[in-house]
């Protein structure tokens, strides 16, 4: 794991501090921790933290801080990545029930369309980082685990080839993909701050950074990245019940990104596509990888009233990556 070097933790706290509401002390609930060089800083700006660390080295003298405070600081050991997984019985540390976690913390469901519930800090692991960033995005999507309780938001540190990816245009050869085209639906991506990698240390035996290698994007600096749910995310005839579907719509399209819609409309058995992409206002030669973010949700709509579109076509992928994903 990565670890932040002392000298970040003003920069961090400014960042997260911003936007941090009239509370005097606002709640924030960070996951892997580490030896608690942020936390500290944290806790110094006036949040009231919630540590989740998975790690057991780390434990002993986090949970002296919290012993030396006055309820400032909660310590928990669990994996923020392992919170609700699919295995059936008792939960045993460092996986973590979110609603044994939220009771824990003291914060209740809301609307999805209320204020954020909960702001969340911390640095995603490098190993794995797509597939943990796809998971929080289904859960978001069918507001599940954390998002069960509301439009909580993330403020994470991510490297710069992810970020790149998220935030990509429509006709970006290779960098423009499903993950770009939901999370820039799902959420509003705010870039809070880019620091060089050499800013961190690592937990590592051999004391390397293991930097991920990226050729078509920039990879040099973690982003510190705040994701904050789309309040009008659930408006039209997208909802929390049919979002795989939608999801496994949009990773499809991609599996051939240049092709045209028209050709991947009639893999889904829809002869009326002319008809659609008209009242949609999307020309014919439009491909895949030319289409905006609001178009795949306002053509998934639109097929959703059609009455012609299936959504038994994506039933074995939504299980399989359900699977996957857990």
């Amino acid at each position: 794991r990565f670890i932040a070097c002392p000298q970040l933790a003003r920069t961090v706290r400014r960042c997260l501090q911003r936007g941090a509401g009239p509370a005097p002390q606002p709640l924030l609930l960070e996951f892997a921790p580490g030896p608690g060089i942020l936390t500290r800083s944290l806790l110094d700006a006036g949040f009231r933290v919630v540590a989740l660390e998975s790690n057991l080295d780390f434990l002993t003298d986090l949970k002296s801080l919290e012993n030396s405070l006055d309820g400032q600081l909660k310590v928990i050991h669990g994996d923020f990545f392992r919170l609700d997984p699919l295995s059936k019985g008792a939960l045993k540390p460092p996986a973590v029930s979110s609603d044994k976690l939220f009771e824990t913390m003291g914060v209740a469901a809301v609307p999805w369309r209320a204020d954020v519930p909960l702001k969340i800090f911390g640095i995603v692991p490098q190993q794995l980082e797509r597939n943990r960033l796809w998971r929080l995005l289904f859960a978001m999507y069918e507001c599940s685990s954390i998002y069960r309780f509301g439009r909580v938001e993330l403020n994470l540190f991510i490297s710069e080839k992810e970020y790149t990816i998220l935030t990509a245009k429509p006709g970006t050869s290779k960098i423009y993909q499903a993950l770009t085209v939901l999370a820039q639906l799902g959420y509003e991506i705010e870039l809070l701050h880019k620091e060089p990698w050499s800013s961190f240390a690592t937990n590592l035996k051999n004391g390397g950074l293991a930097i991920p290698k990226a050729v078509q994007v920039p990879n040099d600096h973690l982003c510190l990245v705040r994701l904050t749910p789309q309040q009008n995310l659930f408006t039209g005839g997208l909802t929390p019940s049919n979002a795989s579907t939608f999801i496994f719509m949009v990773k499809q399209s991609f599996a051939k990104p240049k092709s045209r819609l028209t050709d991947r409309l009639s893999s889904w058995s829809l002869d009326n596509s002319d008809t659609l992409l008209k009242a949609l206002e999307i020309p014919q030669k439009a491909s895949m990888c030319n289409l905006y973010p609001e178009d795949y949700k306002r053509l998934f709509e639109a097929l959703q009233n059609s009455g012609m579109f299936a959504e038994t076509l994506f039933d074995d992928e939504v299980s399989a990556s359900t699977r996957t994903m857990n």
